[in-house]
């Protein structure tokens, strides 16, 4: 009897052994970082963002993640604040290891970061507008919002068909609001526009009412607005509430109806570039972009109960950049993922259709923006 135990135990063991060595090591996930606002000011941008990102994620893990291994999101909430961007920038490259960083939210954020990733050789696509972000030129940094010029040209070749030429700016002093500024005090000349006035403000002030009055009495044909929250709801109402009746335009940062909501009847009537995504039920079947914003506005709005806005679609638009980079690189090795993304050609996103190259780290081209407006509270296709 002794003798039979022994055998069958020598027997389950050759049994385990054999069966060991016929299975495959568990591979390790593929680490992907996102830095994004999540709460605080910027909370209108990074939680959409994050919520994307989650998503996005979990349905590419449900078919199997990417190169038979799974996906791991290490997300960090940054709050908006630049400083906390940078400690997770480290963070996310020194102790997590993460291939690629996708975020942050906002420009100022951004702008912190970029130097520590290009000096760490990380890839990192950013989610926020500011042209300065790629130009100049990081080898390791692309982003995936419009340009700030090409947001600019939209609105002042706008305003031109409608004969303005006279106008009001204002600007936050984010690094959005400054990036911003700049390109539309650039090309006011070569557009033909008289900038009348021009203010920057507090991008936490509460009450615009003074700098709106002194844009008042320049007798301005319109106002640009060039912010982030919570500015971009204020303003409308403070020109409400002081008489300043000319027309109201706002950056490509207006993108989510949340601020309309805050800014009650007064949003009436503003008028904004933006993607397609914010009208993408009136889109013709044919447009190449239309497939791509209905499956993600119909996943998001069905699991998280609320309204897709512009900026979920730039961490949809950032997610697909990367996960398209590593399929065609067919690997993880970062520099060989970095290469794939300079080759992306003909890749229809949220934001557009993406074409990037060695000399173009955000690939957009200035058709891949539409002119938007609020009508009865919800955006629309502006008709002059």
């Amino acid at each position: 009897m002794k003798r039979l135990l022994t055998t069958i135990l020598a027997g389950i063991t050759a049994a385990g052994m054999a069966m060991a060595a016929d299975e495959k090591p568990a591979q390790e996930p593929i680490k992907i970082g996102a830095i994004f606002g999540v709460t605080g000011p910027a909370a209108f941008l990074g939680a959409p963002e994050a919520k994307t990102a989650e998503m996005l994620v979990d349905q590419l893990n449900a078919k199997g993640g990417l190169l038979g291994r799974k996906l791991q999101l290490v997300l960090k909430d940054s709050g908006g604040s630049p400083e906390k961007a940078v400690s997770f920038a480290k963070q996310l490259i020194e102790e997590d290891k993460v291939l690629a960083i996708i975020g942050p939210s906002t420009s100022g954020e951004t702008m912190q970061i970029k130097p520590i990733c290009e000096n760490a050789k990380m890839i990192l696509i950013s989610c926020a507008a500011a042209e300065v972000i790629v130009n100049p030129l990081a080898k390791y940094v692309f982003k995936v919002p419009q340009k700030d010029s090409q947001a600019v040209t939209w609105i002042y070749n706008t305003m031109k068909a409608a004969g303005i030429t006279k106008i009001g700016i204002l600007s936050d002093n984010s690094g959005f609001g400054q990036a911003g500024k700049a390109q539309l005090e650039q090309l006011a000349k070569v557009q033909g526009m008289e900038i009348a006035a021009d203010e920057v403000y507090d991008k936490a002030a509460k009450d615009l009412t003074d700098i709106l009055t002194k844009v008042k009495a320049r007798d301005v044909q319109a106002v640009v607005n060039w912010s982030i929250v919570p500015a971009q709801s204020i303003i409308p109402k403070n020109m409400k509430q002081i008489g300043l009746n000319v027309p109201l335009y706002q950056s490509h940062g207006f993108g989510n109806v949340k601020y309309v909501k805050a800014a009650g009847e007064a949003a009436e009537g503003i008028i904004f570039p933006s993607g397609r995504l914010l009208v993408a039920e009136s889109l013709p079947a044919d447009n190449p972009q239309k497939a791509v914003l209905m499956a993600y506005k119909h996943d998001y709005e069905s699991r998280y109960k609320e309204d897709v806005s512009t900026f979920g679609g730039h961490a949809y638009d950032a997610v697909l950049v990367l996960t398209s980079a590593i399929q065609k690189a067919g690997s993880t090795d970062r520099d060989k993922v970095r290469d794939a993304i300079e080759t992306l050609k003909g890749l229809p996103g949220t934001a557009g259709i993406f074409n990037f190259s060695p000399e173009d780290h955000n690939g957009l081209a200035l058709d891949a923006f539409e002119m938007l407006t609020v009508k009865d509270g919800k955006f629309a296709e502006y008709k002059k």
